[in-house]
């Protein structure tokens, strides 16, 4: 029916056309990298605890009257640092989470484990509504 292609062997017979690492050897007087950025600490040399303050709320609307804890008004973090902390909480209490629009979403009524967690991350938990 079809023709078969030959097959090209892989035995390693032709070497590279290009050597894009070959001047590199030539650099060997490079200064040392950078050095691990020291943990933020206060004035007093314990944690940092001024990353802002979050709201903890517990919602169950549109939800099926089913609970879950809702944690926003982050300032000064990105989203890897969201999802972390996200997991961690569904670590902690066993249970579904997610970030969704800025804001992190652990299923059932989750107030105290999330406070304790975010504690601990320099953060000031707050329960706010109802």
């Amino acid at each position: 029916m079809g023709r078969k292609k030959k097959r090209r062997s892989t035995d390693g017979g032709e070497s590279l056309t290009q050597k894009p690492f070959e001047a590199l050897g030539g650099l060997g007087d490079l200064p040392p990298g950078p050095a691990e950025a020291p943990e933020k600490t206060s004035k007093r040399g314990g944690k940092n605890t001024t990353r802002g303050r979050v709201d903890i709320i517990r919602q169950t609307a549109h939800r099926g009257g089913k609970a879950v804890t809702v944690i926003t008004n982050f300032t000064g973090i990105g989203l890897p640092e969201k999802q972390e902390l996200a997991r961690k909480m569904q670590k902690a209490c066993g249970v579904g989470g997610t970030v969704k629009e800025g804001r992190i979403e652990i299923q059932g009524d989750q107030r105290e484990a999330v406070k304790r967690i975010l504690t601990e991350a320099g953060f000031q938990p707050v329960f706010a509504g109802g």
